[in-house]
């Protein structure tokens, strides 16, 4: 008997790892794609993707809501509109309600107008950028087709102040190397008036050589008396000890940081002294004055700087009495910065630092010629200090393995071996 051949199965092409099979939601994008309609934005087929996703989340959720044994006797109650925002457009979706009112959604909760934090991240960092309302809400239309105004701008930027209270309170390390401690003026609206307020700063080294704010605080002018509350607030929250305080020459700091801090060593601003000094130079001497003021603070120790000193006040006291005398006046704290070495005399004698700090605060809110209060002020620093931390302070501090070692004999009796900073770099 002849033997009976077995039919030929028909032949497949070999399955690849790339192939996919769309499903029919995938279908509809890829024909949008080859149609050349929009993605995104109103009516695009991802934004129509999730809105329909969004839409049945919520359907799901008012069921499994009804099916809870306390739901009993509940039901559903129609639906509210809401517009959405999400970075793939606005869209209005349909939010279900029950009789008694104790449905809440988590997809998008109530009052909820952006459907994730992408786009109130985005907000934010344009806000911390310095960019006005009106840039922001321009940029959003532009860029993600989401209209936007000042009262929801003003509601997301809101969202901080609970981060930021937790860092104005956040605790402190016990011990930091350097400190400068300096003010910074803004107008804002207060008690129904426009008034030039200052933001008083205090930002710090720590052991490690990493820079921090390690405070903002507010007041109405700045003053030994203010300075003495912040000082103070910075031991509640576990400052221990300063090493080296630099300040500009403001009358009585120097009291007020040995009040709260008795063992730091205070350093006045040799660039701030220089220019008060020249408040009280004839114009046409100014340039013999700076060259005979040089001596004194390049000196290469205390006691050559002292005979400098001597030799500018005999030369110019009986001309100039008012600039010698604010030299001689305040020179233990303005002397501080030669007892150490080069390296840390050039970020001490100065407040340059903190003043740079301050030109990049002012620099992200030159758009906003009057804050709306006080937390105005305090959410756009907060912003830009963050951005700034994370940009430019995640290094120690140039040449500061070299600096601490310095630092680690001169106050080898406050260390007391608290740092790590010899074994990190």
């Amino acid at each position: 008997m002849e033997e009976q051949k077995k039919p030929k199965r028909p032949w497949k092409p070999k399955r690849s790892k790339y192939d996919i099979e769309l499903e029919p939601w995938e279908q509809k994008i890829a024909e949008a794609i080859y149609a050349g309609k929009p993605l995104l934005g109103e009516g695009g087929a991802f934004t129509d993707m999730i809105k329909r996703v969004v839409q049945a989340s919520l359907k799901g959720e008012m069921h499994a809501h009804l099916k809870a044994p306390e739901q009993e006797g509940n039901r559903r109650n129609g639906y509210t509109a809401k517009q959405l925002k999400t970075s793939g457009g606005q869209m209005e979706i349909a939010t279900p309600r029950d009789r008694d009112g104790s449905f809440e959604p988590r997809i998008v909760e109530k009052r909820q107008r952006v459907l994730n934090a992408e786009l109130d991240q985005k907000i934010l960092s344009m806000y911390g950028l310095g960019l006005s309302y009106a840039d922001i809400a321009a940029h959003m239309r532009e860029i993600y087709g989401v209209e936007t105004n000042d009262a929801l701008i003003n509601a997301v930027t809101d969202t901080v102040i609970d981060e930021l209270r937790a860092w104005q309170a956040r605790p402190l390390e016990p011990i930091y190397a350097i400190v400068w401690l300096d003010a910074a003026f803004f107008k804002i609206k207060h008690e129904g008036q426009v008034r030039s307020r200052a933001v008083y700063t205090v930002l710090g080294v720590d052991l490690d050589g990493y820079k921090d704010v390690l405070g903002m605080y507010i007041e109405e002018s700045e003053g030994a008396r203010h300075w003495l509350g912040v000082l103070s607030d910075l031991k509640q929250r576990g400052v221990q000890d300063i090493l080296i305080a630099c300040t500009d020459n403001l009358k009585g700091f120097d009291d007020a940081i040995e009040a709260v801090f008795p063992r730091t060593a205070v350093q006045g601003c040799i660039v701030h002294q220089i220019r008060n000094t020249m408040r009280h130079v004839g114009a046409k001497e100014i340039k013999n004055v700076l060259a005979d003021l040089k001596p004194i603070y390049q000196a290469p120790s205390e006691e050559v700087a002292l005979q400098a000193l001597e030799a500018f006040a005999a030369k110019w006291q009986e001309r100039y009495p008012r600039a010698v005398q604010s030299w001689t006046a305040n020179w233990p704290r303005l002397s501080t910065f030669l007892r150490y070495p080069a390296e840390l005399r050039k970020l001490i004698y100065t407040t340059n630092i903190i003043e740079g700090y301050h030109a990049q605060l002012r620099k992200a809110t030159k758009t906003k010629r009057v804050f709306d209060g006080d937390l105005a002020v305090l959410k756009l620093i907060y912003l830009v200090q963050q951005r700034i931390a994370r940009e430019k302070w995640q290094r120690p501090l140039l040449n500061w393995r070299s600096i601490y070692l310095s630092i680690e004999i001169l106050f080898e009796d406050r260390i007391n071996g608290r740092s790590t900073a010899t074994n990190k770099l």
